[in-house]
């Protein structure tokens, strides 16, 4: 198999999609955050699966921001950036979870639930120093980020529009999950962001399936345009 730009492509569109399946499963597989949990199988599952989701999403996210770089412009530059940047960091949290916190729950079990309850809503008994702040940049990268991407996705007219749509409206209804629902419910919001990824990673695949065709119509009726009249 020949690697092009449009063979990578379409793998960008499927780890996209991969990515949004993998977050809407793990929010129903998730164990409690707490130090009880830091030694289950469940919890490195999980957690494994967080990481690649994190990967996944970062190469989708690239994928789809580089097919429509010229569109895009200085919003969706920053939406990339910044929606980017929630993926790095979801990456090096969840990596520390999965293979660091079960080590030092040994021998610090204070502070590994400190840690790991980050996103818990668990109010934290030791000093976590800035990782403390991690969650409030979190939500600001992730929501923002998907917010900028988004419109961005819709003034472009590459992609699909209605996924644009769908990833604002999943950007915007998590502060309002976060403050209103408790956090086994507050997990839910995170469907919605889960099929806008796989829908954008549908709408990028499928984009450049077609692409083919339409260069080699494209092709065909130059040369027809060339050819002499009779």
């Amino acid at each position: 198999m020949s690697i092009t730009t449009s063979t990578l492509t379409r793998g960008a569109g499927i780890s996209a999609a991969l990515s949004g399946l993998i977050y809407i499963v793990i929010q129903f597989i998730h164990p409690a955050d707490e130090v009880a949990s830091l030694t289950t199988q469940a919890w490195m599952t999980v957690h494994s699966l967080s990481f690649c989701m994190a990967v996944l999403g970062m190469i989708g996210l690239t994928g789809i921001y580089l097919r429509q770089v010229r569109q895009f412009g200085l919003l969706g530059l920053l939406g990339y950036l910044m929606f980017g940047l929630f993926f790095v960091l979801q990456s090096a949290f969840v990596f520390a979870e999965a293979f660091i916190a079960p080590l030092v729950a040994r021998a610090d079990p204070e502070f590994a639930e400190s840690f790991v309850g980050l996103f818990g809503r668990h109010a934290a008994t030791v000093d976590l120093g800035p990782l403390a702040a991690l969650p409030i940049v979190g939500s600001l990268v992730y929501v923002g980020g998907a917010l900028l991407v988004g419109i961005a996705i819709i003034r472009a007219r590459v992609l699909s529009r209605g996924a644009g749509i769908l990833l604002i409206v999943a950007a915007a209804i998590t502060p309002v999950a976060g403050a209103l629902l408790p956090h086994t419910l507050e997990r839910l919001a995170a469907i919605p962001m889960g099929l806008a990824l796989i829908w954008l990673g549908y709408s990028l695949w499928s984009d450049q399936r077609t692409n083919p065709a339409r260069t080699h119509a494209s092709t065909e009726g130059s040369r027809l345009d060339r050819t002499p009249a009779v």
